[in-house]
């Protein structure tokens, strides 16, 4: 039997609980233990192997400190949604999916720490000579 592959939007949803669970430097047992469940269903909510209910959602988003819309910003278009041209263009999943890593929130908060806005955009301009950018 071939293993189903995980909805992307349950997915992304699954990958920004992450990303403010880690950001709030809240363990998978202590977000598990708030919600009455083991660390192994939180992790799997977070990989989005297990789809997150409605209820559930509210429950992890007051747990977290965020409203629900926090985890469907930037998702992807569900197959058949149309594009009215109204809403902004998804963020791309990279962006996200590196900022629900250690590094990706240890740089960021790190940059944002840094007080002149003239230095930080010095150092997004380095960056960007060293990645080979032409923007």
């Amino acid at each position: 039997m071939a293993k189903k592959t995980p909805n992307p939007i349950d997915k992304h949803v699954g990958s920004r609980v992450r990303m403010r669970r880690m950001m709030l430097s809240m363990s998978q047992e202590k977000l598990g233990d708030s919600l009455n469940l083991t660390f192994q269903q939180v992790q799997k909510y977070e990989k989005g192997t297990n789809r997150i209910g409605a209820s559930r959602l509210q429950q992890i988003a007051a747990i977290l400190q965020v409203p629900v819309s926090f985890f469907f910003e930037g998702a992807p278009h569900a197959p058949g949604q149309v594009d009215n041209g109204m809403a902004e263009a998804p963020s791309p999943a990279y962006i996200s999916d590196y900022l629900a890593t250690s590094d990706g929130l240890a740089l960021t908060k790190a940059f944002m720490r840094i007080k002149s806005s003239k230095l930080r955009r010095r150092i997004v301009e380095l960056v960007e000579q060293i990645a080979g950018d032409e923007d």
